[in-house]
């Protein structure tokens, strides 16, 4: 092993970068793996305000997956969820185009509570991190309002409206982050990123456009990825040309972008030493300009969250340290 590589082995610390439902899988099987070894930066891109509440569905996803508290038959919200709340809005004529179980609602008036009171977001989700016992460290991207907006053939759309209301209808022409150019990461966000002992930084099989643009759309946050001088890899969120679940693929196609590794690599370009592509994909990886690593990124079960954040983890391992390298797509 060279020095550098045995310099990396050394090193603890595992940041990941997450959307919802698939990023929160790999989230949870590298937090069983890493427990408080691992920080993850979640993207609020999608965080809206309705009925009076603060809404952050990323975070919330990757909290109540990260605790078990998911809900696995629905795919998202919390378990053993009740709807009384849906139900009278319903008889009362209210929006119910966006569902708020029971136990859920909880969650979104205490948020709204405190964030009116003045306390930050980033603040909030640690304490409730800790109260649902995950070791795991889970970071706001920024706590300041970043809004996701999808621009259509119907015209703009916040986010939620296109992903939920919508169900992905319309055409997307373009995606902008209002917001974003005045946002700043966190204190904390900024610690992880410069940890001494930081290991390796992961983005999660979460949506390119919707989930992992937000957060390298945060001025400052990408060039501490950059300078981080350890390996940055991604899990493609692409099996066999298409998206496991969510709009990765309709997106892709309605922009012009090939659904391949090639294209998941030029996406973030300047930042990748390594992709994750899942078997079917085994043919695509010819003449990438990063590492790569083939195996089964489908994930049902836990045990394939397990043994994927293994496979991510060992791949990892397999990558110097890159503080004097020069990395795919940096010119």
């Amino acid at each position: 092993m060279t020095d550098s590589g045995k310099a990396n082995s050394a090193k603890s610390r595992i940041v990941a970068l997450c959307g919802g439902v698939g990023g929160a899988k790999l989230a949870l099987g590298l937090s069983r793996a890493l427990g408080d070894e691992l920080t993850v930066i979640v993207n609020t891109g999608d965080d809206f305000e309705h009925l009076g509440l603060h809404i952050s569905p990323d975070l919330d996803t990757v909290l109540y997956t990260l605790s078990g508290l998911a809900n696995k038959e629905l795919g998202w919200g919390r378990a053993d969820e009740s709807w009384n709340f849906m139900e009278v809005l319903r008889v009362l004529g209210s929006e119910t185009w966006f569902q708020l179980g029971d136990r859920d609602l909880a969650l979104h008036v205490e948020r709204t509570r405190q964030l009116k009171a003045g306390r930050p977001l980033t603040s909030f989700m640690a304490e409730v991190a800790s109260r649902f016992e995950i070791p795991a460290q889970i970071l706001p991207m920024t706590d300041d309002p970043v809004r996701t907006t999808v621009i259509t053939t119907d015209g703009p759309l916040p986010f939620q409206r296109y992903f939920v209301e919508r169900r992905c209808a319309p055409v997307v022409e373009e995606i902008i982050f209002d917001g974003a150019a005045t946002a700043r990461p966190t204190a904390q966000v900024m610690a992880a990123l410069r940890d001494p002992n930081l290991r390796a930084i992961v983005i999660c099989p979460s949506n390119p456009f919707l989930s992992i643009d937000p957060i390298l759309a945060v001025p400052g946050l990408r060039p501490l990825i950059e300078m981080a001088g350890v390996p940055v890899v991604a899990v493609s969120p692409i099996i066999g040309g298409k998206a496991v679940k969510g709009p990765t693929d309709k997106i892709m196609a309605e922009l012009g972008v090939p659904a391949t590794s090639r294209a998941i690599v030029e996406h973030y370009s300047g930042l990748l030493d390594g992709l994750v592509v899942d078997v079917e994909d085994g043919d695509d990886v010819a003449q990438l300009p990063v590492q790569t690593h083939i195996t089964a990124t489908l994930m049902k079960a836990d045990e394939d969250r397990d043994r994927l954040a293994q496979a991510v983890l060992d791949f990892v391992g397999r990558i110097p340290d890159t503080a004097n390298t020069v990395k795919a797509g940096c010119r």
